[in-house]
């Protein structure tokens, strides 16, 4: 059993939740950090991640990662690293498996033609409609409205990335029903959860990248990172085939990053001499990080990524592809409520901007697939 550090997140001082629960009510021997991330992956919201898109819209091959896969390799990564930090190893791993639900469908581009959809009536920003998701539209529960996630959960989604000076409408309702500290960081296992993501996502890009052939390794030995690590890797297995050594190349960058964040943060912790999460939270600046040096190459990485996967031509295609279909979408529920099913259309409001965001909210929660399908109905199969 790992034994918390005194600035981890400890379960028994937990803030506790919105809605109180009676103890009697606890199924089973968990605490509250264990309940979260089980009430994450029995979640509607959470298996729907199996069908958005993560890098590659509708993947026809099924190796490709998804947002579910993707969770599932962050929360990984997150819980390993948590363990070794002392930190609170459930806690970090519910906030991973979490921290992408409030994405719609086809990844960012869907968000760009959500956010302009929603100009007029607040915007549309996916980590505040993960909140919304979490603590409004999922509602299992016959006593209350969301999952009643702990405090410490719903701050770490809402702060992962730092703190918050200017929350839109969804932050800011989110916050007054449950006032999450918008201005103070976060804890440390959000703090670990948002860096797990990025080293998730920075080396499986890559794999899926290659295996699309859209990178190709020449042009990653371009980047020193890269170089660097596939110079180890070939001095370690000079005999064996390249093609054979690029997921062991992946797999290296991901232990130098971890290894490296290890070091940092520990580091870190020690010299701002923090002892309570309250001191984190106050402390006004980010523990969990690389050191400079690294920090710098994983920049350099993700601005390679950029140039070259994400805005390679076929996939701004794609991309525009997906936002045609979201934008139409949105304009013909706008139209018309009573395109969508019944459930919906019934809680549709005649009035703004609720009106608008009541749509938003039905086109976030769909999958890449839904969207299609539903799209393919209202305007056939060749409206794009």
């Amino acid at each position: 059993m790992t034994i918390l550090a005194s600035y981890a997140c400890h379960p028994a001082a937990s803030r506790g939740r919105l809605h109180p629960e009676p103890g009697g009510e606890v199924r089973g021997p968990r605490d509250t950090f264990q309940r979260d991330r089980d009430r994450i992956i029995h979640s509607i919201a959470f298996r729907r991640l199996r069908h958005k898109t993560q890098v590659f819209v509708s993947p026809d091959g099924d190796h490709f990662r998804v947002r579910l896969t993707h969770s599932l390799e962050v929360a990984q990564i997150g819980r390993t690293t948590a363990r070794t930090l002392g930190l609170n190893e459930d806690l970090t791993e519910a906030l991973c498996l979490a921290h992408d639900i409030g994405h719609p469908p086809f990844g960012h581009a869907g968000e760009d033609a959500l956010e302009a959809a929603m100009e007029a009536h607040g915007g549309f920003d996916h980590n505040a409609h993960t909140l919304r998701t979490l603590m409004l539209l999922e509602s299992p529960y016959p006593r209350f409205a969301g999952l009643n996630l702990s405090w410490e959960m719903l701050e770490g989604l809402a702060k992962h990335n730092g703190p918050i000076t200017n929350p839109g409408w969804a932050m800011r309702e989110m916050d007054v029903a449950f006032p999450l500290d918008l201005t103070s960081h976060a804890s440390l296992e959000a703090q670990l959860a948002a860096i797990s993501d990025d080293i998730a996502y920075d080396n499986h890009d890559i794999d899926d990248g290659l295996r699309a052939g859209l990178l190709t390794l020449e042009q990653l030995l371009e980047v020193p990172l890269v170089a660097r690590c596939w110079e180890r890797v070939r001095t370690r297995y000079p005999d064996v085939a390249q093609d054979r050594l690029l997921r062991e190349l992946v797999r290296e960058q991901i232990g130098v990053m971890a290894n490296d964040l290890i070091a940092a943060t520990r580091a870190n912790i020690a010299a701002s001499g923090v002892k309570t999460v309250e001191d984190v939270r106050a402390l006004g600046r980010t523990l969990v990080a690389f050191s400079p040096d690294l920090a710098a190459e994983e920049r350099d990485l993700k601005r390679f990524m950029y140039a070259s996967l994400y805005h390679h031509p076929e996939q701004l295609a794609a991309a525009d592809r997906a936002r045609v279909i979201v934008t139409d979408l949105f304009a013909a529920y706008q139209a018309d409520p009573a395109l969508m099913p019944d459930e919906w259309r019934d809680e549709c409001v005649v009035g703004e901007p609720d009106r608008s965001r009541h749509i938003a909210d039905f086109i976030a929660g769909m999958t890449d697939r839904y969207a299609e399908k539903r799209h393919a109905e209202i305007f056939g199969a060749t409206g794009i």
